[in-house]
């Protein structure tokens, strides 16, 4: 495969996406030359329940991708997501005792392993070691700390932790499918990548990634990621709730869903009904929108107030003057963004994939954001992985380590 091809997996719990992109060497443009998707059903709520189901899964969805591509593919970015994720801020300090007191690499990477040094259970691997921030000698705010002056520096990281049987079983279905890992990426963060403008990260925003299994959440506020959680509910838990409550097989329920699902029960109108087809060979029957409505809607509002809950625990539920930018399959229904605009009671606009070319209307699209942002992702982290595309067999510490200086020289 070229080394200015970039493969991103979307392994969700409901579908199983591959985008396949290109670095074009002249424009230094992200060109989307591949899009393959299959239904998932070999994982439950973003972790593998069954590895041979997403195997299948994942060689078709790569196949379709190659197909439209016309590219073999041997390693993949791939999204890690679950309500096993859990995040920690941490701060790190070390002491310039040269001479000339400049600060170097060597000792940035010295100050983000002393904020690494806290204590993770044996059951977890650390997937992410995010700078936030440099203070030195006091001097808070600093994103590019080489070259200054100084005798104590200190940062601030973001440590995004996993359960390691979840990124083992996660790294096995894809090795099984013929693929190697180049890297393991937390969902929201890749998400981010593809959906977010700078600014929006200056201001303070929160990204929403509402899938299948789960709905992600990524905080960032003064350009840098400052909180990540997972709620362990999404679309499959709406489907599943107007299959029993309109008693219809869950294949039916969600292409209902799909098709008249509405979030926002004051859109709907009283005297439009839909047919909806019985359990086990019963008659089809007529069913209003409004009942339709009125069984997604308290669904969707718990969901959404669940992230406001994760939202308001931190300590920037105040500082979010980009608002919130919803994304993922679940925000494209009728009434989500009107409906998160009442539970935030704040701006919310639609997160769209943007940032890269070829293929736009097949990736443009939020269900595709993953996706997208694992390539974007790719592209900005190449220059430190080159070759280092397999990460499963490593060292944990050696992996976490190049990890960890990659992300230091995106700030230099």
């Amino acid at each position: 495969m070229d080394d200015n091809v970039f493969v991103g997996l979307d392994i969700g719990t409901t579908k199983i996406a591959c985008i396949i992109s290109e670095l074009d060497a002249t424009s230094g443009e992200l060109k989307i030359i591949g899009v393959g998707v299959s239904t998932s059903d070999g994982l439950r709520k973003g972790v593998v329940v069954n590895i041979d189901k997403t195997v299948h899964s994942i060689q078709k969805a790569v196949e379709e991708a190659e197909l439209m591509a016309g590219v073999d593919v041997d390693s993949v970015y791939v999204g890690i997501a679950g309500d096993h994720i859990r995040a920690i801020n941490s701060k790190g300090v070390v002491a310039i005792s040269r001479d000339d007191h400049e600060i170097n690499e060597l000792d940035v990477v010295r100050a983000i392993d002393a904020a690494k040094a806290v204590s993770i259970p044996m059951d977890r691997e650390i997937l992410h070691v995010i700078p936030q921030e440099f203070i030195v000698d006091e001097q808070r705010g600093i994103k590019e700390p080489i070259g200054m002056s100084g005798v104590r520096l200190e940062t601030q990281v973001h440590i995004i932790t996993g359960a390691v049987t979840s990124a083992q079983n996660i790294y096995k279905s894809v090795e099984k499918a013929g693929f190697k890992i180049a890297d393991l990426v937390l969902e929201p963060l890749a998400s981010s990548y593809a959906v977010l403008e700078k600014d929006e990260k200056e201001l303070g925003v929160a990204l929403v990634d509402m899938g299948g299994g789960t709905t992600d959440i990524a905080i960032y506020f003064d350009e840098s990621i400052r909180h990540t959680a997972v709620v362990a509910l999404g679309g499959k838990n709406v489907t599943s709730d107007i299959a029993i409550g309109i008693r219809t097989p869950i294949e039916r329920a969600e292409e209902i869903k799909k098709q008249y699902g509405c979030a926002y029960s004051l859109y709907v109108k009283h005297d439009e009904f839909i047919n909806v087809p019985g359990v086990g060979g019963r008659e089809q029957r007529e069913v209003s929108r409004a009942v339709l409505s009125s069984i997604i809607e308290p669904r969707m509002e718990e969901i959404l107030s669940l992230v406001l809950r994760e939202i308001k625990r931190t300590e920037y539920a105040e500082m979010l003057g980009a608002g919130v930018v919803l994304t993922g399959g679940c925000a494209l229904m009728e009434g989500v963004l009107e409906l998160a605009e009442k539970v935030f009671e704040m701006p919310v606009k639609l997160g769209i994939p943007t940032g890269f070319g070829g293929l736009t209307e097949a990736a443009k699209s939020p269900v595709h954001s993953t996706g997208v942002g694992l390539c974007i992702y790719a592209m900005k982290h190449a220059k430190g992985k080159k070759g280092k595309r397999n990460l499963g067999g490593e060292d944990n510490f050696k992996k976490i380590f190049d990890r960890m200086k990659m992300w230091v020289k995106e700030f230099f």
